[in-house]
């Protein structure tokens, strides 16, 4: 690249949320400015966001925050998110444009910035039943503009491409399939000290099959409890995520079928006690009706877990060909996957090994070459 490329961020979400969209962006950031490429890195926030989240980026001579100047007042940030901060991007001469999380401003190609951006799911169009009406009305327009600024698109998988491609006009051969960076820190062994502490901290059973991942009608965790009556019965369910209302349907069905005594909830679990209780565990399942990636089912085979998820979006992409997959309305399907899975440790042995193979794809994926190679494409016009 040559010296003088500037390329600018959307970085809300990578000074304002924890995990999911801000965990991509600050993961994808660093990576690019590691690669000490001949370019330099401005990443646009509407504030200054949570410190710890911002230190989680490394700013450096390549790769800075830009802030609106004076401070804006909250409403107006959002008009500089979405219209505003092009006039700062002309200012500092930002050759193109990267929308991290499926949203580009308004004006970009008045104003000839190229622009990409990264869409992770179109759920709220494919499954609008999971959103209120007035947020599926919101992110579909946003998504429609997003469209009319966009010269690219990077799709997190092939599923999520499909899904642009069906709702929205955009040509496929603008369309990029670049995986997010996965990390491998599922991988290392957690510490018997540390399995001990987690045991005891969150009165793990002795036996259990995992959910990790937002308690909510989507993600569909009541079909892992209602699999419970058909396994042994000192096998529990363990489910580990933020609670919506959902959570209360699960816990009304667990009571009216005896089955408390069976399924454990955990909030708040900090992220460096998970491969602790994941490799403690004996199946992960996800019986997720639609997601874009399934970043739970990666950090599961890295714990050595075989997997039971469900048909119908991107799982089977991200978990490959051998484990196992149900229809979500499939509760003797999946009590029948799971204790295919706990009954025989050589099976289960030849799924774990030969699926840590197959998502070295998304480990090794070297996302940030990829992401510059499309840079390069697009700021020399090819």
């Amino acid at each position: 690249m040559k010296k003088q490329w500037k390329i600018g961020f959307d970085a809300k979400r990578i000074v304002r949320n924890g995990t999911g969209l801000g965990s991509y962006s600050r993961t994808l950031v660093n990576a690019l400015s590691a690669l000490r490429q001949q370019v330099e890195l401005l990443l646009y926030a509407p504030d200054m966001g949570k410190e710890a989240l911002r230190k989680q980026v490394e700013v450096n001579d390549n790769m800075r925050f830009v802030y609106p100047q004076p401070r804006l007042m909250p409403f107006y940030k959002q008009w500089w998110r979405s219209k505003g901060i092009v006039a700062d991007l002309q200012r500092d001469g930002v050759e193109l444009f990267h929308g991290l999380s499926g949203e580009l401003p308004v004006g970009l190609k008045a104003a000839q910035i190229p622009a990409l951006v990264t869409i992770h799911d179109l759920i709220f169009m494919r499954h609008p039943e999971y959103y209120h009406w007035w947020d599926v009305m919101i992110y579909t327009r946003k998504f429609k503009q997003t469209l009319r600024e966009a010269d690219r698109i990077v799709a997190i998988s092939e599923r999520t491409k499909y899904d642009i491609m069906a709702f929205g006009d955009f040509t496929e051969n603008r369309i990029e399939v670049i995986y997010q960076s996965c990390s491998t820190r599922f991988r290392q062994p957690a510490t018997a000290e540390a399995c001990r502490e987690a045991t005891s901290l969150y009165r793990l059973p002795s036996r259990y099959c995992l959910f990790v991942g937002t308690v909510e009608a989507r993600k569909n965790a009541l079909l892992a409890v209602k699999a419970l009556p058909h396994l042994p019965s000192d096998l529990h369910l363990v489910i580990v995520g933020r609670h919506t209302a959902y959570a209360e349907k699960i816990k009304k069905y667990i009571h009216r079928h005896r089955l408390a005594h069976r399924v454990h909830f955990l909030q708040g679990v900090p992220n460096e006690h998970l491969p602790a209780i994941y490799q403690q565990a004996e199946v992960f399942v996800y019986p997720s009706r639609y997601e874009g990636f399934g970043l739970p089912i990666i950090e599961a085979i890295q714990s050595g877990l075989p997997v039971v998820a469900c048909t119908g979006s991107c799982l089977e992409e991200a978990g490959g060909p051998y484990n196992l997959y149900v229809h979500p309305d499939d509760t003797e399907g999946m009590a029948a996957a799971i204790g295919s899975l706990i009954e025989n440790s050589v099976v289960r042995h030849q799924i774990v090994e030969k699926s840590k193979q197959y998502i070295e794809r998304f480990e090794n994926e070297d996302t940030a070459q990829r992401m510059m190679k499309v840079y390069e494409k697009m700021l020399k016009k090819e």
